[in-house]
């Protein structure tokens, strides 16, 4: 039968596997993988003959050789070390090849009993992450898919125990949550408060970007019970601003309120001694999150959930079915109950291997290598009598300005980096100016690959 052909072992499956892991292996090790570029649909429909999906298929060879020759070739590698837009990854050789691991072994991250091994193992390394963030060794979470989810899940499980303590309280619940945050705060968090149907207060950020804790304090006031959660930030993607992260904890003490840390990208910086002053505070946090994927070289797709108290995510996020009593009648520890996704990959997989295999002073190293790299650059912009720098970088992101440059000037720049495999930066703004940013996260990345980059500017 066609299905046993698809699922059993056999010379045909053997051949398919060969191939699809020489192809990766080649990939992999290689020492000049192009950044590549987009394509339009019209010419990715000629060059792979009108459709790849047939009746009877195009056997592996032809398939892998279309993705390969085609396909690949119109996809971005984001690991490149001059991909220098959004926010790139860069994995480690090890999280590359362990990901080929949990894809090849079947394995189910949802549940403590079908897998205990990866779950220990992904708890680990949360565990490791709570302890650098200054979190109580009873903090505990869940890798979900992105900082999308991850804040999503948090605001949820934010919301959740606003309403039990204030009907605990014998109060009444209000008609509309609200979700205090910054107007600097990342759209993901938006996004979150839209699909609670819950409202957002946007407190404007002072003058440096930084969200305050008497801009903070006020809207608490204001808005009293309403307020389930506070957002700051641990290092914004458009700037790496970090938020006044201790001021905002301090209110605490006179107030009770959620506090949630968007670090999705900036957090890992916590890993280097000499940027960790930035985010006093964080350890009163009752949620945060990061993003592996991000700066801790994991592969996409990973955002590590933590909870101050787990049993807040597990009280709101716990899903209850008769086919799922075997799990929530237990006592296990299973990672679906603290976010909202039931079925999970354990994604938090190829991170453990990586962290086991080089050790928390690699990622330290490297962590920092980029920070120096980021400061140097800064420099060398601020010297260039045709740059400006918008603002100095509290991280690992640059943003500058080409003197007498409009948009299209950006556009045509960064079009012609790309054309010519040069590097991937992309025009930004800020304040109605177009302006341009280095994201720099990736340790292959280069003092004179920056400057190259400038030169082209001038």
């Amino acid at each position: 039968m066609v299905a046993d052909r698809m699922h059993a072992a056999s010379p045909e499956s053997t051949a398919i596997v060969d191939a699809v892991l020489d192809y990766s292996r080649r990939r992999m090790l290689a020492a000049d993988v192009p950044l590549d570029k987009p394509q339009t649909p019209v010419e990715l429909r000629r060059l792979t003959g009108g459709g790849t999906i047939t009746a009877q298929g195009l056997g592996a060879q032809r398939a892998l050789a279309t993705f390969e020759h085609v396909l690949a070739p119109a996809c971005l590698t984001t690991s490149h070390p001059l991909y220098l837009s959004f926010i790139p990854t860069a994995p480690t050789m090890a999280a590359i090849a362990f990901d080929l691991v949990v894809s090849a072994s079947g394995l189910y991250g949802g549940s403590w009993v079908e897998g205990a091994g990866a779950v220990h193992a992904e708890n680990e390394v949360l565990g490791v992450l709570a302890r650098e963030f200054g979190l109580p060794e009873s903090a505990g979470g869940v890798f979900v898919q992105g900082g999308t989810i991850g804040n999503l899940s948090a605001l949820v499980a934010a919301r959740e125990t606003a309403k039990d303590r204030l009907l605990a309280a014998g109060r009444e619940l209000p008609q509309r949550w609200k979700i205090v945050c910054s107007t600097e705060a990342h759209s993901s968090n938006k996004s979150a408060a839209r699909v609670m149907d819950a409202d957002v207060v946007l407190v404007p950020a002072g003058a440096d970007g930084r969200l305050r804790a008497d801009a903070v304090r006020e809207a608490l006031l204001e808005h009293g019970d309403a307020v389930c959660a506070v957002v700051a930030t641990g290092g914004s993607t458009n700037f790496g601003i970090v938020d006044d992260i201790a001021g905002i904890a301090a209110l605490k003490d006179e107030l009770d309120f959620w506090l949630h840390i968007d670090g999705a990208y900036g957090l890992t910086a916590m890993f280097a001694p000499e940027a960790r002053h930035i985010f006093a505070g964080v350890e009163r946090a009752d949620s945060l999150i990061v993003d592996p994927h991000k700066w801790l070289f994991a592969p996409f797709d990973c955002c590590a959930l933590l909870y101050r108290d787990p049993d807040g995510g597990r009280r709101a996020h716990t899903q209850h079915a008769e086919y799922l009593d075997t799990l929530t009648d237990a006592d296990d520890f299973n990672p679906s109950d603290y976010s909202i996704q039931l079925t999970r990959r354990p994604r938090g997989l190829p991170l453990w291997f990586s962290m086991a295999t080089y050790g928390l002073d690699a990622y330290r190293e490297a962590v920092s290598a980029t920070i120096a790299l980021t400061r140097r650059i800064a420099d060398e912009i601020a010297s260039r009598p045709e740059l400006t720098l918008v603002r100095d970088p509290e991280l690992s992101v640059v943003v500058f300005e080409r003197d007498g440059w409009e948009r299209a000037d950006y556009d045509r720049w960064s079009a012609e980096l790309l054309d010519s495999q040069h590097a991937f930066v992309v025009p930004s703004s800020h304040a109605g100016r177009p302006n341009t940013r280095f994201a720099i996260l990736n340790p292959l990345t280069t003092f004179e690959d920056l400057v190259g980059i400038l030169d082209t500017m001038a």
